[in-house]
């Protein structure tokens, strides 16, 4: 299938690991010219190696806090100084620590709707100039399995990824008429290093081992095993994608069944 993304600008964020690094991988492999972003350079530059070998395509960076609107106002510049107007964006950010609500002071609620919520607002309302200049544009924010069924010990998760959702079903409703199409996808367990701490975090909590709590979650997972980066990268470009024409304002998990809610 042709997706149509040869040489179309795509503003990956937080992309330096993780899910974010996944999905920038799987654009630079159909050719998109992608930015990457994230704090650290080390680590971007990294990606940028690793991308390039794997695929011919070298991306380009730009280190930025995406807490800050001022980066995030560059990042979008960068993008597009140096591949022209912003085709897709893709909206990622780590998890807020976890915790329940009596943990978590007004400070700490804050810092998650910076991270979790108005950054997603921020680099939005950024590239949507240019997605109207080309007429069309795509936009996936990422999220969690919790907008579907809450997880337990997440309280700043399940309220600001809720949220998203929200913000996206509203955007797909008033962007239609500029042919650009948002989405959310959420990840279930899929092996990150967001994941594994998560899982280490409950591995202390019960006094067991790592393996243990893996074994006891993939017995609730009807495909047996926790999901890889690859696989959920792969949905995000397909949303991304010209193939993609007709699919807007939609929650997708990508949870290997695990998630029971409607």
């Amino acid at each position: 299938m042709d997706l149509g993304l040869k040489d179309k600008a795509v503003l990956v964020m937080a992309s330096s690991g993780g899910l974010g690094k996944a999905a920038a991988l799987e654009f630079a492999r159909e050719g998109a010219n992608v930015m990457l972003f994230s704090r650290s350079e080390t680590e971007l530059k990294g990606t940028q190696t690793e991308i390039k070998a794997a695929t011919g395509k070298e991306p380009a960076y730009t280190v930025g806090d995406i807490t800050k609107s001022a980066d995030i106002v560059q990042v979008v510049k960068n993008t597009v100084s140096k591949f022209g107007p912003v085709y897709a964006l893709v909206n990622n950010s780590g998890g807020p620590p976890p915790g329940v609500f009596d943990d978590f002071s007004d400070e700490a609620w804050q810092k998650a709707y910076e991270l979790n919520l108005l950054s997603y607002i921020r680099t939005t309302r950024e590239v949507l100039p240019h997605m109207r200049q080309l007429g069309k544009g795509r936009i996936v924010n990422y999220t969690s399995s919790s907008v579907k069924q809450v997880l337990d010990n997440l309280i700043l998760s399940n309220t600001f990824r809720t949220a998203v959702v929200g913000l996206t079903k509203t955007l797909s409703q008033e962007l239609g008429k500029d042919n650009i199409l948002v989405n959310v996808m959420g990840p279930g367990r899929i092996s990150t290093a967001r994941i594994q701490q998560l899982d280490q975090d409950r591995a202390n909590k019960e006094n067991i081992s790592v393996e243990e709590i893996y074994e006891k979650t993939v017995k609730s997972i009807p495909l047996g095993r926790y999901g890889t980066p690859d696989e959920y990268a792969r949905l995000t470009v397909f949303l991304c994608s010209e193939a993609n024409s007709y699919i807007t304002g939609q929650t997708i998990l990508v949870d290997g069944g695990l998630t029971k809610a409607f």
